[in-house]
């Protein structure tokens, strides 16, 4: 059985990244990229679908782990009967290969550790073939070749289509273990120095992270840190994009069907992601983002998605894993996400508001930039009346999300603003018109006037935490009565035990006609908390939304690491994790707090 989520650490090299338990196994690894099938898919499964541990044969204690300083290189220490040992697990930033290393440690005594590489290629389906070649074990089939190197002194045998080691580690050893991948064709992988290579993976974070400056409160500083460090190891380097989570197939409800692929690009991260990033300083990785986004959406605006791979692809086919056991039996598994081919109109929204927010930073929106914006409005004109499957990407009937049309308004407001700053030509006059009509529209229709507060759509009486983005958009004043009453609303109904639903969920959630078309439920989306605590600053309750913040950060792991939702019943994670949408929703609310603070 896999660990809990909070259990696992993460690791990466930019360019993909893997799962360590608190067990010694790594349980998820794809290669060569974020989106690429796994070698190790334990995972979802258990060791028959891929794992590597590295670990003591038998210890008394709970290991104890942490991050050397500000960089993502992981240190896990076990205690047993005869002495400790340490293992140091990173994977350096990308030269040729991509390569796991891992050092096993003596700190004290000697310690008799057992090594097992399981090694399964296409989401577990593929045992390779495993020849041994001067002392090293390569693992080959189609087009995946791994080679394992150890250490002197470690001999590996074959034992049920696993290499396994045992080996005793003393004070003062060293004992270090190299897996890298390369295309099957090519002859061998390149030997590597563990030493240097670790030395050089330090300095590479300790400089990035010296690059931290997030006006945030004191107390504030190593999580946000911790969530940036998080946020550039889901950055796939050679592009800039940024995926939604380094996992697939999590669920957001235990032995449920809410199981996705999150390793994309989503287009909604982006204002918030950029922002994010310029306001704790990393222009260059906000420069990154902004480019490929530009990239991306370049093209016919009626082919514009929602999500993208990490190069800027646009087919992601949907697949079932039939032959995945899934996460403590949580099926289907699915890898691929149907949802890129929905029509989520507040994409527009948020692409408009990331280039108004870039030339507020500084970013120049050159000719042809602005040129694709104006036909995106023009495409949008014609489209923004209609309904869509809206932010939460429903598998059920289109719907006029309230949300949606809220962002449509963003895309014309932000447009006239950069109109009128930029003076570039454009129809702004057309463009207030529009900005004026889905305002009518959205406070005639997404209202329940009798409650006076916002719906999830038109018609509806369900809430939906994503109209908190009418305070966070500037759509209305705070001081309106509709946007109190809209919070007040959504802290009472969506409160799930101190946090925040994405939205109502009926007694029809547990039927397939439900608005989401999907059967059962789900735990606290945690963006959703920290937008409620920017909604609380907004109208002035500073205080309420401290306390709820600090709620929301004591559910962090051990490591800083949160994931997309928690089952506070359970008190555990759930969803895909490391989360980029809650971690950049965790750095943008402290640096809301901090200015509010300030002023107090």
């Amino acid at each position: 059985m896999p660990g809990y989520i909070e259990d696992y650490a993460l690791i990466g090299d930019l360019q993909t990244a893997a799962l360590v338990g608190k067990d010694g196994s790594i349980d998820w690894l794809c290669l060569p990229r974020f989106d690429s099938a796994s070698c190790f898919a334990a995972l979802l499964g258990g060791d028959e679908q891929g794992h590597w541990r590295l670990a003591p044969a038998s210890h008394s204690e709970a290991p104890k782990r942490s991050y050397l300083g500000d960089s993502l290189v992981l240190q896990t220490e076990w205690t047993t009967s005869t002495g400790s040992v340490r293992v140091i697990d990173f994977m350096p930033q990308r030269d040729r290969t991509a390569d796991v290393m891992r050092i096993v440690e003596g700190v004290s005594g000697s310690v008799k550790m057992v090594g097992e590489l399981r090694l399964r290629f296409d989401y577990g389906r593929i045992t390779p073939w495993m020849r041994r070649t001067e002392n090293h074990r390569i693992a080959v089939a189609g087009p995946d070749a791994v080679w394992l190197r150890c250490g002197s002194g470690v001999h590996t045998n074959g034992r049920d289509f696993a290499t396994v080691s045992e080996f005793t580690a003393h004070a003062g050893e060293r004992i270090p273990f190299v897996l890298s991948w390369t295309p099957s064709h090519h002859r061998q992988a390149p030997r590597q120095d563990p030493e240097k290579a670790l030395r050089h993976t330090l300095e590479d974070w300790q400089t990035w992270s010296s690059r931290f400056s997030a006006p945030v409160a004191e107390s504030d500083v190593a999580a946000a840190r911790r969530s940036l460090i998080t946020l550039k190891a889901l950055t796939y380097e050679p592009t800039g994009g940024i995926v939604a989570a380094a996992t697939a197939g999590l669920p957001e409800e235990i032995g449920g069907e809410r199981n996705w692929d999150y390793r994309f690009c989503w287009l909604r991260d982006s204002t918030m992601t950029l922002s994010a990033l310029i306001n704790a300083g990393y222009q260059q990785e906000a420069r990154a983002w902004y480019n490929w986004l530009l990239r991306a959406i370049a093209g016919d605006p009626a082919e514009l998605q929602i999500m993208y791979g990490v190069s800027g692809e646009r087919r992601l086919p949907e697949e079932t894993a039939d032959w995945l056991p899934g996460y403590e039996s949580s099926r289907p598994v699915r890898f691929g996400n149907a949802a890129v081919d929905q029509l989520q109109l507040d994409v527009y929204g948020e692409v408009v508001d990331t280039l108004y927010l870039a030339h507020q930073s500084g970013i120049r929106v050159e000719r042809h930039v602005w040129s694709m914006l104006v036909k995106l409005l023009e495409f949008l004109e014609e489209r923004w009346s209609d309904p869509d499957e809206g932010l939460w990407e429903v598998r059920g009937p289109r719907r006029h999300f309230v949300h949606s049309k809220i962002m449509c308004w963003v895309a014309y407001d932000r447009a006239v603003k950069l109109a009128e700053v930029t003076r570039l030509p454009g129809p702004v006059e057309r463009w207030r018109e529009l900005r004026d009509l889905i305002h009518m529209d959205v406070c005639a229709r997404g209202v329940d006037h009798e409650r006076g507060i916002f719906t999830q759509y038109y018609g509806g009486r369900e809430l939906d935490a994503a109209t908190l983005f009418v305070v966070k958009s500037g759509f209305l004043p705070t001081d309106d009565p509709r946007v109190t009453a809209t919070i007040e609303a959504i802290q009472c109904d969506l409160d799930h035990d101190g946090f925040i639903l994405r939205y109502s969920a009926p007694a029809a959630q547990q039927q397939a006609d439900a608005v989401d078309g999907l059967v059962g439920s789900e735990g606290a989306f945690l963006a959703c908390s920290y937008w409620l605590c920017d909604a609380l600053i907004a109208i002035g309750k500073t205080d309420e939304a401290r306390a709820l913040f600090e709620r929301l950060r004591g559910l962090a792991t051990d490591l800083g690491l949160m994931s997309e939702e928690w089952d506070p019943l359970a008190g555990r994670q759930l969803g895909n994790t490391p989360q980029a949408f809650t971690h950049v929703a965790l750095v943008n609310t402290a640096i809301e707090l901090a200015r509010a603070e300030r002023r107090i």
